[in-house]
């Protein structure tokens, strides 16, 4: 477990336009992850960080705690390199689905974890499944099977990924 802090003060810290420390971060993103700072005290703080911005070495920080809050997926055992499309925010699902087929065509494997109840149009999974027999859940070692046969595969993020991230869009939306 990492150094204990107080929300409050890690707020605070923000709040005053300070630079949050890398035991800071860590044990912010930890302690909101595991429940023991509230979604109240992560919204205050994220209200800070949008007011307030946050220097490239927190920036970078928070992106690693992030990471380390759930499990790693494992790419290397494919005949393939791998690439991301990551969604920019808008109205519509205009790219993934052109994308994701498109980019494996050309020999590059497309791992494509997308969200749900994303605004007022709902996430591509909320729509990718009202086709009839289409799965959003899918386990890691299935995700990795289509990877493999077909080079491209459209899912939800496995309970284990990205722990912080879920929570946070959760204390946003």
């Amino acid at each position: 477990m990492s150094q204990q802090f107080d929300a409050v003060d890690v707020i605070g810290t923000k709040r005053d336009r300070g630079a949050l420390s890398t035991a800071q971060i860590r044990w912010v993103i930890e302690a909101f992850t595991d429940g023991r700072v509230a979604e109240e005290q992560m919204s205050a703080l994220l209200m800070a960080i949008l007011l307030n911005g946050m220097e490239r070495r927190e920036i970078a920080d928070w992106t690693k705690a992030m990471i380390d809050s759930g499990e790693r997926l494992d790419f290397s055992s494919l005949d393939r390199p791998t690439a991301d499309k990551h969604s920019t925010g808008g109205v519509g699902d205009k790219i993934t689905l052109p994308l994701a087929p498109l980019v494996a065509a050309c020999g590059v494997a497309v791992p494509q974890l997308s969200g749900r109840g994303l605004g007022h149009t709902g996430g591509t999974l909320d729509k990718l499944e009202s086709i009839p027999g289409w799965q959003a859940e899918l386990s890691n070692e299935a995700m990795m099977q289509q990877l493999n046969e077909v080079g491209a595969v459209v899912c939800a993020a496995g309970a284990g990924l990205a722990v912080a991230d879920k929570k946070l869009y959760h204390c946003v939306m």
